[in-house]
């Protein structure tokens, strides 16, 4: 098993480098005045100034499955209810959770910043929501983290962390993790979240120098999932980044790169990944859920795609999907989709704890048979059928005449 912490980055604090997992590249530490200047291009690129004129975030509850998150940091104190750890065992007695990557997503998902009227500091996407901390990775320099992505009572962890952040009253879970494996349990984690009404978001993975062949990067679970918002990130000039994977999973794009970010102790960070963009995607989720809390994950989905900005010619690519979030879009597109519903049920609904394959579906039932479509088809077929018999008669008289000429001059 091998649990990655969706960023595939570098982090660097001072002199001082470390890694943490293979997803989160150049993070650097910031002053506590330069974080909301430095957040200013996502705050424009996200509209996110006219999206908190509709919504921002209030009585929605955002898991983040990841490494923890630092409760008393001051951008997110009293907006994070600290939950289960699945990793439990998996570090020496005593030691203590590092919780920086954990701590990075909560705050750009629901960051309030702190100070007079909350401006200095982190503000997240949606800045009145709660969080769910749920650790389900640890982060590689901890002392357990070779133990933890080997030992098989450690298999099954986000798939616990799904099903228990939805038991909690998620209403949106964020997993600014990958893995390269899927399994069943984790795929029928994700359909129990998805029935019960909880959107999921995940990050693509930062995999997209190492391509496999020439047509797309490596795939990332849970992101590549069905029902899963598979996040890929975009640089400065809003482009697919270099490392973002690139593959047909990739369902929208979010900035990824220079993103500022609070980390545990009261710090602040500034990095590029696909987790950062996976944890803003949550945060505009986080704005609709607010706004509409009956809109089902498919609808949710349907918002996000539709509004994005920068679409890619044609309207989809593998690298940006159908484009970049935009959050005041998105609140008006689900404004139009508020009145719907996307439920199947019975025989017609397919078990996403089940591969298509297997005969499930059964033979196809015709519905509604057009006679005057099928006599006008049948006739088109038959005359054409007709004329190719006609040709090939035409062809071997043809042949033969040629022949007797050719003979009759022999003779």
């Amino acid at each position: 098993m091998l649990i990655q912490d969706g960023t595939g980055a570098m982090l660097r604090r001072g002199a001082a480098a470390a890694a943490v997992g293979v997803l989160l590249c150049a993070v650097a530490p910031a002053w506590a005045d330069d974080v909301r200047g430095g957040q200013r291009p996502v705050i424009k690129t996200l509209e996110l100034n006219q999206a908190w004129r509709i919504s921002k975030g209030g009585g929605v509850t955002v898991a983040v499955l990841d490494s923890g998150v630092d409760p008393d940091h001051r951008d997110l104190v009293g907006s994070v209810r600290v939950g289960r750890d699945f990793t439990e065992g998996a570090n020496p007695p005593g030691v203590a959770p590092s919780r920086l990557h954990g701590t990075y997503m909560a705050s750009l998902i629901a960051g309030h910043g702190h100070g007079d009227g909350g401006n200095l500091g982190i503000i997240g996407v949606a800045p009145e929501a709660d969080v769910l901390s749920v650790r389900v990775i640890l982060e590689d320099e901890e002392p357990g983290f070779r133990e933890f992505n080997s030992a098989e009572r450690f298999e099954d962890v986000v798939a616990q962390g799904i099903r228990y952040a939805v038991d909690e009253g998620a209403d949106v879970i964020n997993m600014s993790i990958s893995k390269e494996l899927a399994t069943r349990e984790e795929r029928a984690a994700i359909r129990y979240a998805i029935s019960k009404g909880v959107v999921l978001v995940a990050a693509a993975g930062n995999d997209g120098d190492r391509k496999i062949d020439s047509d797309f990067a490596p795939y990332s679970y849970p992101a590549a999932f069905p029902g899963v918002v598979s996040v890929g990130a975009t640089d400065r000039s809003l482009r697919r980044a270099t490392f973002s994977n690139w593959n047909s999973s990739v369902l929208v794009a979010a900035p990824g790169v220079d993103i500022m970010g609070a980390g545990p102790g009261d710090e602040y960070w500034v990095g590029k990944g696909t987790s950062q963009a996976t944890a803003l995607v949550s945060g505009v989720a986080a704005l609709i859920k607010a706004k509409y809390p009956g809109m089902s994950p498919p609808l949710v989905a349907r918002a996000l795609t539709v509004s994005a900005t920068d679409r890619p010619p044609g309207g989809y690519d593998t690298g940006t999907g159908f484009g970049v979030v935009n959050a005041a879009r998105a609140l008006s597109e689900a404004g139009k989709l508020a009145g719907y519903t996307e439920t199947a049920t019975g025989d017609q609904a397919q078990d996403p704890a089940q591969p298509l394959a297997g005969g499930q579906t059964g033979p196809i039932k015709v519905i509604v048979r057009d006679e005057r479509r099928v006599t006008v088809y049948a006739a088109i077929a038959a005359a054409a059928a007709v004329g190719a018999f006609a040709s090939l008669g035409v062809i071997f008289i043809l042949v033969r005449r040629v022949r007797r000429a050719y003979g009759s001059q022999d003779a």
